[in-house]
């Protein structure tokens, strides 16, 4: 075929796939365009950040011996005394416990007995020494003429504890517990002024003789805030060593004796 109508030819065929819409040169091969990656645009350099400085704050520690003692300072009687320990949000037991338990008896008894802490009568009941323990305690009073509902000043007693709430499955307080309610226990005597304080317990004689080792101090006259203080089993300890009920027969004789003398 002569070169000149081969030319026309592809150009009158180029010139109709223009007319259809045409835009690209029609090659030997066919392209896949979907194949094809979309640039994309180079990423921006990013300038790190410098880091805030951070400004740890010291948080100060609270001193809550201070706080407690004065808050028991400003008790000037029984009431108050009893108010402020209950507004004292410093010790965690009191989260836990059912009852504030303050003391029982009568305040202008002779005898102040300071146990421990109460337990889980206690604790429903409001009062300290009303379970099994209590009980016991009521009837080794009695046994010398005396007792927490006595008319008489001079022979009845007045009941109190170290802690006002019950620790969780009636455990031994802790000492951070113990030196936390010390000042209140303080003031509680101050206000209450017995002649004569009984020790009942390795904890009272914790918090207020600085030792414990009852077997070896109860029946031992001591001084505790300058009153006469008589350490004693803790009548709990006589339920499980019914044998010591007979030094605890000695050290109430020992105490009724101080009373007459």
């Amino acid at each position: 075929m002569d070169s000149r109508e081969t030319y026309w030819t592809d150009r009158a065929l180029l010139e109709w796939q223009v007319e259809l819409g045409a835009t690209d040169a029609i090659l030997d091969a066919p392209v896949d365009r979907y194949a094809f990656e979309a640039a994309k645009p180079a990423p921006k350099a990013v300038t790190p950040e410098k880091p805030a400085t951070v400004v740890q704050v010291e948080t100060p520690e609270v001193d809550v011996v201070r706080l407690a003692r004065t808050a028991a300072e400003k008790a000037h009687d029984l009431d108050a005394l009893s108010a402020a320990m209950q507004a004292f949000d410093h010790c965690e037991l009191k989260k836990g416990a059912r009852s504030f338990v303050f003391c029982d008896g009568n305040p202008a008894a002779r005898v102040m007995i300071i146990g421990e802490a109460p337990g889980r009568e206690e604790d429903r009941a409001g009062r300290p020494f009303v379970g099994r323990a209590g009980q016991l305690l009521d009837r080794m009073l009695e046994a010398i003429q005396m007792g927490r509902a006595a008319d008489d000043a001079a022979r009845s007693v007045y009941i109190t504890n170290v802690l006002p709430w019950r620790p969780p499955s009636n455990r031994t307080p802790e000492k951070a517990e113990i030196a936390m309610m010390l000042p209140f226990l303080e003031r509680h005597i101050a206000l209450a002024d017995p002649e004569i304080i009984v020790l009942m317990g390795n904890t009272p004689c914790q918090a207020l003789l600085g030792r414990t080792g009852i077997t070896r101090m109860r029946g031992n006259w001591v001084e505790v805030l300058g009153k006469p203080c008589l350490p004693m089993f803790h009548p709990a300890y006589l339920l499980r060593n019914p044998i010591a009920k007979r030094d605890a027969w000695a050290d109430l004789l020992a105490l009724n004796a101080r009373l007459r003398g």
